[in-house]
């Protein structure tokens, strides 16, 4: 029996898909905040790391197969994955055939934006089957080869963060004493200036907190600390510039890490796999994407 989704997927992106190379991953030009990827593997593909994004996907063909919150899991074909941000996970084709997924990377701050101050749901099984939000998914991950306008994805997060509000249990509630402006402005100004080293108390004068309290506060409200978000803008710098074919050595600099050496250790933690290894699949998918 087939497991492929594809051809009913994604009607009229054959040409993506055609003449595909074995082991590829091809990325969408997308608005801050959000990425969208296919990926296709043969066996392991990524090491344990984690990313201070959303990780919401469905899987196309195959058995994708990854290990997260200390079980094994595993995605079937029309099967939704949801991973959430800082979570230990790996991943990889369960099974001799080939994986193919295409997911969307996406920043907890976006989603807070939608939500209105509300606590993001907590979606405690990591794989799940509900066809109306395969279906809001796959409009959003259908059309790689088109960039997403402004409204439409305002409406596809709201009925994003609604179907995944069915599947955390419980409504989502307000996060008593957070200081949501605090963060929201510490975010801002992490984001532009995320090409160099900022300093606590740069981040101090913006927001009015002490650089104690703001790192509680914008951990409440995205998930991760300030530190680790600037150097997750980084890396998502990096991996933009790797797309565009630029010199590693160019881009460890421009990224704003102190060195190559330093570049590499910090890719491969947040994405499974080294800036090399990224480059080589981005290219491998060149002459598909």
């Amino acid at each position: 029996m087939s497991l492929d989704l594809g051809s009913q997927a994604f009607q009229g992106l054959g040409r993506l898909c055609a003449e595909a190379a074995e082991n590829c991953i091809i990325a969408a030009r997308d608005p801050a905040g959000m990425e969208r990827i296919e990926a296709r593997f043969h066996g392991s593909a990524f090491d344990l790391h984690r990313h201070d994004t959303y990780a919401i996907g469905v899987t196309l063909q195959g058995v994708q197969s990854f290990r997260y919150r200390g079980a094994a899991r595993h995605s079937l074909p029309g099967q939704i994955i949801v991973l959430h941000p800082d979570e230990l996970h790996d991943g990889g084709a369960g099974t001799e055939d080939r994986l193919r997924y295409r997911i969307l990377y996406l920043e907890p701050s976006l989603m807070l934006d939608c939500l209105g101050g509300a606590s993001l749901p907590f979606v405690r099984q990591a794989v799940v089957a509900d066809e109306r939000l395969r279906a809001t998914l796959l409009s959003a991950l259908g059309p790689l080869e088109e960039e997403l306008d402004e409204l439409f994805v305002a409406d596809f997060l709201a009925q994003l963060l609604q179907g995944l509000a069915r599947h955390a249990g419980q409504p989502a509630r307000a996060v008593p004493g957070t200081a949501w402006r605090a963060a929201a402005l510490a975010r801002d100004y992490l984001t532009e200036n995320s090409a160099r080293p900022v300093r606590s108390d740069e981040l101090e004068a913006v927001t009015g907190f002490d650089r104690y309290a703001l790192s509680r506060h914008f951990r409440a409200a995205f998930s991760t600390s300030p530190h680790r978000f600037l150097l997750m803008r980084r890396l998502q710098r990096a991996r933009r510039m790797i797309a565009a074919g630029e010199p590693l050595a160019q881009i460890a600099a421009e990224a704003g890490f102190s060195d190559q050496s330093h570049f590499n250790r910090q890719f491969k933690k947040a994405f499974g796999m080294t800036p090399g290894r990224w480059s080589s699949l981005i290219r491998g998918s060149a002459a598909v994407a």
